[in-house]
């Protein structure tokens, strides 16, 4: 039995020795699941988008404004803006967007009420009721159209409203008969008048996320281009008299704009930031050399 067992033994060694000397089974690279694929920095949006939104710009008012060649300069600082609306702004905007094209715009109408000097025409004042109103809709293709950055060039057209109620304080100034005659009002010392004109566009816009659902935002635009310039005219103080002469004529726009965007949930999204408007206008007695300035906040949903 002894014999047996020792036999046993010996042949089990014998057996095991080319595993034991072996060593550890050769590593095989194809067994192994690969990794993941990197995930792409620019991710590609979905095809369509669609925003709606409600902006809120508080925009002060300054700078040069006139009808029939009568100047004023209004200046209403944003923070005072509340004070002077004589009515609740009209706004809206819309943005579509289709693969990498671009449909947008946006409007507003506000009347803002103020007393104004008359610099360099009577040593008075006046009342002012000032009406302005744009509505400017645009093209645009995207240069980067990734999910966490974009960037576009847009054309298109902005049309632009302008209407004045002006009410002249009579301080007994006897240019003021002068005045009366050159405007055609021989009774009264309020007149009022209104102007329209569409002005070519073009600009670029862009996002960029910088932090989960926050992100930062830009767009800066030139119009007008002098495309409605012709005459023009402005009513001037001349000794002890007052004179009709004629100015350049202009038609310009410059706007920018930026800020911080959130998107609140998956539906919902708003923005904080700023912008501004520069008119440089003048035609047929009708000035417009204003600036728009103020912060702008903006809520919407999208689809």
């Amino acid at each position: 039995m002894e014999r047996f067992v020792n036999q046993f033994l010996i042949v089990t060694i014998v057996l095991s020795a080319p595993v034991l000397f072996a060593g550890p089974e050769p590593y095989d690279p194809s067994k192994e699941a690969p990794p993941p694929p990197p995930q792409p920095w620019c991710e590609t949006p979905p095809t369509l988008e669609i925003r709606i939104g409600a902006p809120g710009w508080l925009a002060g008012v300054s700078g040069d404004t006139g009808v029939k060649g009568v100047v004023t300069s209004p200046d209403v600082s944003f923070d005072q803006l509340l004070r002077h609306l004589t009515h609740v702004p009209i706004v809206l905007s819309a943005d579509v967007r289709y693969q990498r094209w671009e449909f947008f715009g946006d409007g507003q109408y506000m009347e803002v009420g103020a007393s104004a000097t008359l610099p360099g025409l009577l040593f008075t004042n006046a009342n002012l009721h000032l009406k302005t109103g744009l509505a400017e809709g645009f093209v645009g293709y995207r240069l980067i159209n990734c999910d966490k950055a974009n960037l576009s060039l847009f054309a298109g057209a902005r049309y632009s409203y302008q209407g004045g109620d002006l009410s002249i304080f009579d301080n007994g100034d006897a240019r003021l008969v002068i005045l009366r005659r050159l405007l055609g009002i021989r009774k009264k010392l309020a007149f009022s008048d209104s102007t329209d004109w569409v002005d070519p566009v073009i600009g670029a816009r862009g996002k960029v996320k910088i932090w989960k659902a926050i992100s930062l935002y830009a767009e800066g635009d030139v119009g007008g281009f002098d495309a409605n310039s012709g005459s023009a005219f402005e009513l001037h103080r001349q000794g002890r008299t007052i004179v009709r002469e004629s100015v350049d004529s202009s038609d310009w726009s410059y706007q920018v704009q930026g800020g911080l965007e959130l998107q609140v949930s998956r539906w919902f999204w708003a923005q904080a930031g700023w912008r501004y408007l520069k008119y440089d206008y003048n035609q047929s007695g009708f000035t417009n050399k204003t600036e728009l300035n103020g912060p702008l906040i903006q809520g919407g949903v999208n689809f």
